[in-house]
């Protein structure tokens, strides 16, 4: 028996992933990441990321090697943040789960789960050790102030367009990208989220803050805008690719890659005014860009965890 994924980021990649139940986590050893995986954060000085059948992966090597952690579910994790102090951290994804873990990711403690597991979460963000937000499907939208010892689930959209990432920019203000040109922003850390106006009525896969007024918004189709007064007014960016942008990440150097679909891969080298094609070689799609401390950056996806040289 599989799951029922929403018709939002996965359809749109292609990735269709059933999690037989039954299956049991991997074992606490070295593994190779050849399988799904969604996303990936940084915990301390450690890598911890995410994906399909309730994997969780840790490398303390700069992910030339890894080892499992083990997740008290199933269900694919779709999500993966951790506080600035490195330990606290949280997992989520499908089945309405929440998972939390104290050490860093080593293990893994079921946080909150939904009545409805038919709700399926698309990411989270840890602002502090403390205050949690993670978002999701047909507007999920739950956070905690209590380092998870109590969640409160709120409706902050009127209609129930997915969520699909959120984000916080360098002066500490959220951006919440979704379905239907929606574009959210929130100056008091989630209490109040206002619109973004965009000429856009695509799905929005995510907001990129990369300095104090710039935004970089991707989505469907290629669709991609910069804005430079923190959302006020856009421009649309010349891609030549019609493919799904799923994420985007602005490198230590200052350079700005974007990734999706199979074979969409892109990089500005102007501070986000022109994107080319980033010649990497990888054929499968990616779900998220990670920078290692060495400026090289992982990509996570289909193929699981693969080094990309620096562009």
């Amino acid at each position: 028996m599989g799951h029922v994924f929403p018709s939002g980021f996965f359809a749109a990649l292609g990735m269709t992933v059933f999690a037989a139940f039954g299956l049991l986590p991997l074992a606490a050893a070295d593994v190779a990441p050849r399988m799904l995986l969604l996303d990936g954060a940084a915990a301390g000085g450690d890598l911890v990321v995410v994906g399909e059948r309730g994997t969780i992966l840790r490398s303390t090597d700069q992910a030339h090697t890894w080892q499992s952690a083990t997740a008290p579910a199933l269900a694919t994790l779709t999500g993966v943040s951790f506080a600035p102090d490195g330990k606290h951290g949280w997992a989520v994804g499908h089945d309405a789960l929440v998972l939390a873990s104290t050490d860093a990711g080593r293990t893994w403690a079921k946080s909150w789960q939904g009545e409805s597991l038919s709700d399926s979460f698309l990411d989270v963000l840890a602002l502090t050790e403390q205050h949690v937000i993670a978002i999701g499907a047909y507007g999920l939208f739950l956070s905690t102030v209590d380092g998870g010892k109590t969640w409160a689930r709120r409706k902050i959209l009127e209609d129930d367009y997915h969520l699909n990432r959120i984000t916080q920019g360098p002066t500490g203000t959220l951006y919440l990208a979704g379905e239907h040109g929606t574009l959210l922003r929130s100056k008091d850390n989630g209490a109040a989220w206002t619109r973004i106006g965009t000429t856009y009525d695509g799905s929005f896969y995510g907001v990129l803050p990369f300095a104090n007024t710039l935004l970089l918004a991707h989505g469907l189709r290629g669709r991609a805008y910069r804005s430079s007064d923190d959302g006020a007014t856009w421009s649309p960016l010349a891609i030549d690719d019609p493919v799904l942008l799923a994420t985007a990440l602005k490198l230590r150097s200052g350079y700005i890659v974007m990734a999706g679909q199979s074979r969409a891969l892109f990089v500005s080298r102007d501070n986000g005014k022109v994107y080319v094609p980033w010649p990497v070689g990888l054929t499968t799609a990616v779900a998220e860009l990670v920078e290692l401390a060495d400026g090289t950056v992982l990509a996570l996806g289909e193929a699981g965890a693969t080094l990309l040289p620096k562009p």
